[in-house]
């Protein structure tokens, strides 16, 4: 019985501990990062108004990634 309760709780503060490091801000910022990255490749074919509205989309998506209102 006290292996039962050693392993749950082991488990659980394993899961606990896990979870509170993913939801840090800074991994947050990591993947939101990573997530958008792609979003800031300027083309040279790009126009400056399409420039534009690509930036505009990549930065509502990072604030939504990162849910900031």
């Amino acid at each position: 019985m006290a292996k039962i309760i050693i392993v749950f709780s082991s488990l659980s503060y394993l899961s606990v501990s896990f979870l509170r490091n993913y939801n840090s801000p800074e991994n947050i910022e990591k993947r939101c990062i990573i997530k958008f990255e792609k979003d800031f490749n300027n083309n040279l074919e790009t126009s400056h108004e399409e420039w534009n509205q690509i930036l505009d989309l990549a930065d509502n998506n990072y604030l939504k990634c990162m849910r900031i209102p």
